[in-house]
Protein backbone atom coordinates (compact mmCIF):
# COMPACT_ATOMS: atom_id res chain seq x y z
CA UNK A 1 0.00 0.00 0.00
CA UNK A 2 2.86 2.35 0.83
CA UNK A 3 4.45 1.63 -2.59
CA UNK A 4 1.19 2.55 -4.33
CA UNK A 5 1.05 5.81 -2.38
CA UNK A 6 4.64 6.65 -3.33
CA UNK A 7 3.94 5.80 -6.95
CA UNK A 8 0.81 7.96 -7.05
CA UNK A 9 2.64 10.80 -5.30
CA UNK A 10 5.42 10.60 -7.87
CA UNK A 11 2.88 10.64 -10.73
CA UNK A 12 1.15 13.67 -9.25
CA UNK A 13 4.45 15.56 -8.94
CA UNK A 14 5.38 14.63 -12.52
CA UNK A 15 1.97 15.72 -13.85
CA UNK A 16 2.27 19.03 -11.98
CA UNK A 17 5.72 19.59 -13.50
CA UNK A 18 4.36 18.88 -16.99
CA UNK A 19 1.44 21.28 -16.47
CA UNK A 20 3.76 23.99 -15.16
CA UNK A 21 6.18 23.58 -18.06
CA UNK A 22 3.44 23.61 -20.68
CA UNK A 23 1.91 26.75 -19.18
CA UNK A 24 5.24 28.56 -19.28
CA UNK A 25 5.22 29.01 -15.51
CA UNK A 26 8.66 27.47 -15.15
CA UNK A 27 10.22 28.68 -18.43
CA UNK A 28 10.99 32.29 -19.10
CA UNK A 29 12.07 33.49 -22.54
CA UNK A 30 11.93 30.22 -24.48
CA UNK A 31 13.27 32.06 -27.55
CA UNK A 32 16.11 33.90 -25.77
CA UNK A 33 18.96 34.88 -28.07
CA UNK A 34 17.09 33.72 -31.20
CA UNK A 35 16.74 36.08 -34.16
CA UNK A 36 13.37 36.08 -35.93
CA UNK A 37 12.42 37.63 -39.26
CA UNK A 38 8.68 38.16 -39.61
CA UNK A 39 7.37 39.36 -42.96
CA UNK A 40 4.22 41.46 -43.28
CA UNK A 41 4.45 42.11 -39.56
CA UNK A 42 3.29 45.66 -38.97
CA UNK A 43 -0.39 44.90 -38.32
CA UNK A 44 -2.81 42.06 -37.74
CA UNK A 45 -1.54 38.51 -37.35
CA UNK A 46 2.02 39.41 -38.40
CA UNK A 47 2.29 42.10 -35.72
CA UNK A 48 0.82 39.78 -33.08
CA UNK A 49 3.38 37.10 -34.01
CA UNK A 50 6.26 39.60 -33.94
CA UNK A 51 5.13 40.84 -30.52
CA UNK A 52 4.82 37.32 -29.07
CA UNK A 53 8.20 36.17 -30.40
CA UNK A 54 9.82 39.26 -28.86
CA UNK A 55 7.94 38.75 -25.57
CA UNK A 56 9.32 35.22 -25.53
CA UNK A 57 12.87 36.55 -25.83
CA UNK A 58 13.65 36.68 -29.57
CA UNK A 59 15.28 39.64 -31.31
CA UNK A 60 12.69 40.37 -34.00
CA UNK A 61 13.09 42.10 -37.36
CA UNK A 62 9.70 43.26 -38.64
CA UNK A 63 8.97 44.20 -42.22
CA UNK A 64 6.35 45.77 -44.44
CA UNK A 65 6.19 47.24 -47.91
CA UNK A 66 5.82 50.75 -46.48
CA UNK A 67 8.42 52.54 -44.33
CA UNK A 68 5.81 54.37 -42.24
CA UNK A 69 4.25 51.04 -41.26
CA UNK A 70 7.67 49.68 -40.25
CA UNK A 71 8.44 52.80 -38.23
CA UNK A 72 5.06 52.68 -36.44
CA UNK A 73 5.37 48.97 -35.55
CA UNK A 74 8.98 49.27 -34.38
CA UNK A 75 8.13 52.28 -32.19
CA UNK A 76 5.13 50.51 -30.66
CA UNK A 77 7.00 47.29 -29.90
CA UNK A 78 10.12 49.02 -28.63
CA UNK A 79 7.80 51.14 -26.47
CA UNK A 80 6.76 47.86 -24.82
CA UNK A 81 10.42 47.17 -24.03
CA UNK A 82 10.82 44.54 -26.74
CA UNK A 83 13.92 43.89 -28.87
CA UNK A 84 12.65 44.86 -32.32
CA UNK A 85 14.09 46.45 -35.45
CA UNK A 86 12.61 46.70 -38.91
CA UNK A 87 13.11 47.31 -42.59
CA UNK A 88 11.05 47.70 -45.73
CA UNK A 89 10.54 44.41 -47.53
CA UNK A 90 8.26 43.41 -50.37
CA UNK A 91 8.62 39.62 -50.30
CA UNK A 92 7.95 39.49 -54.03
CA UNK A 93 11.23 41.33 -54.71
CA UNK A 94 14.51 39.43 -54.35
CA UNK A 95 16.50 42.55 -53.45
CA UNK A 96 14.08 43.34 -50.61
CA UNK A 97 14.32 39.79 -49.24
CA UNK A 98 18.11 40.01 -49.40
CA UNK A 99 18.05 43.34 -47.52
CA UNK A 100 15.79 41.83 -44.84
CA UNK A 101 18.21 38.97 -44.22
CA UNK A 102 21.22 41.30 -44.40
CA UNK A 103 19.63 43.56 -41.76
CA UNK A 104 19.23 40.62 -39.37
CA UNK A 105 22.76 39.39 -40.00
CA UNK A 106 24.26 42.87 -39.56
CA UNK A 107 22.37 43.63 -36.34
CA UNK A 108 22.21 40.19 -34.74
CA UNK A 109 24.75 37.96 -36.49
CA UNK A 110 22.28 35.59 -38.17
CA UNK A 111 18.73 34.32 -38.49
CA UNK A 112 17.20 31.49 -36.45
CA UNK A 113 13.50 31.86 -37.29
CA UNK A 114 11.67 32.97 -40.44
CA UNK A 115 7.93 33.52 -40.28
CA UNK A 116 6.51 34.35 -43.70
CA UNK A 117 3.04 35.83 -43.85
CA UNK A 118 2.82 35.69 -47.64
CA UNK A 119 -0.40 33.94 -48.55
CA UNK A 120 -2.42 33.24 -51.66
CA UNK A 121 -6.19 32.89 -51.71
CA UNK A 122 -7.94 31.47 -54.80
CA UNK A 123 -10.64 34.15 -54.61
CA UNK A 124 -8.43 37.19 -54.03
CA UNK A 125 -4.97 36.21 -55.34
CA UNK A 126 -2.14 37.55 -53.20
CA UNK A 127 -3.70 38.44 -49.83
CA UNK A 128 -1.00 41.02 -49.21
CA UNK A 129 -2.54 43.08 -52.02
CA UNK A 130 -6.11 42.94 -50.68
CA UNK A 131 -7.24 46.26 -49.28
CA UNK A 132 -8.81 46.64 -45.87
CA UNK A 133 -12.02 47.72 -47.59
CA UNK A 134 -12.60 44.20 -48.94
CA UNK A 135 -12.20 42.67 -45.49
CA UNK A 136 -14.43 45.36 -43.90
CA UNK A 137 -17.27 44.40 -46.36
CA UNK A 138 -16.82 40.77 -45.24
CA UNK A 139 -16.73 41.37 -41.46
CA UNK A 140 -18.95 44.42 -40.91
CA UNK A 141 -22.01 42.41 -41.96
CA UNK A 142 -23.44 41.43 -38.56
CA UNK A 143 -25.67 38.68 -39.99
CA UNK A 144 -22.68 37.11 -41.78
CA UNK A 145 -20.56 37.36 -38.64
CA UNK A 146 -23.28 35.70 -36.54
CA UNK A 147 -23.66 32.94 -39.12
CA UNK A 148 -19.91 32.25 -39.03
CA UNK A 149 -19.86 32.24 -35.21
CA UNK A 150 -22.77 29.80 -35.12
CA UNK A 151 -20.72 27.23 -37.07
CA UNK A 152 -17.73 27.59 -34.72
CA UNK A 153 -17.34 25.53 -31.56
CA UNK A 154 -16.19 28.46 -29.41
CA UNK A 155 -18.70 30.98 -30.84
CA UNK A 156 -16.31 33.86 -31.44
CA UNK A 157 -14.17 35.15 -34.27
CA UNK A 158 -10.44 34.75 -33.94
CA UNK A 159 -8.06 37.54 -33.03
CA UNK A 160 -4.48 37.96 -34.29
CA UNK A 161 -3.15 36.98 -30.87
CA UNK A 162 -4.88 33.60 -31.20
CA UNK A 163 -2.27 32.64 -33.82
CA UNK A 164 0.79 34.10 -32.09
CA UNK A 165 1.13 31.58 -29.25
CA UNK A 166 1.23 28.52 -31.49
CA UNK A 167 3.80 30.17 -33.76
CA UNK A 168 6.03 30.95 -30.78
CA UNK A 169 5.65 27.40 -29.48
CA UNK A 170 6.55 25.90 -32.87
CA UNK A 171 9.66 28.13 -33.00
CA UNK A 172 10.79 26.98 -29.55
CA UNK A 173 12.75 23.96 -28.40
CA UNK A 174 9.52 22.68 -26.82
CA UNK A 175 8.41 21.73 -30.35
CA UNK A 176 11.72 20.16 -31.39
CA UNK A 177 10.22 16.69 -31.72
CA UNK A 178 7.25 17.79 -33.82
CA UNK A 179 7.59 17.07 -37.53
CA UNK A 180 5.20 17.32 -40.44
CA UNK A 181 2.07 18.30 -38.57
CA UNK A 182 -0.77 20.59 -39.57
CA UNK A 183 -2.01 22.81 -36.77
CA UNK A 184 -5.31 24.54 -37.46
CA UNK A 185 -5.94 27.71 -35.48
CA UNK A 186 -9.61 27.91 -36.32
CA UNK A 187 -11.68 28.03 -33.14
CA UNK A 188 -13.20 24.67 -33.88
CA UNK A 189 -14.52 25.68 -37.29
CA UNK A 190 -14.69 22.74 -39.68
CA UNK A 191 -11.56 22.76 -41.82
CA UNK A 192 -9.86 20.55 -44.33
CA UNK A 193 -6.29 20.89 -45.46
Amino acid sequence: MRKAGLLLGGCARTWKAVRMASSGATRQNPLANKVALVTASTEGIGLAIARRLAQDGAHVVVSSRKQQNVDRAVAALQGEGLSVTGTVCHVGKAEDRERLVATAVKLHGGVDILVSNAAVNPFFGNLMDVTEEVWDKLWEDKAREDSIKERMNIRRLGQPEDCAGIVSFLCSEDASYITGETVVVGGGAPSRL
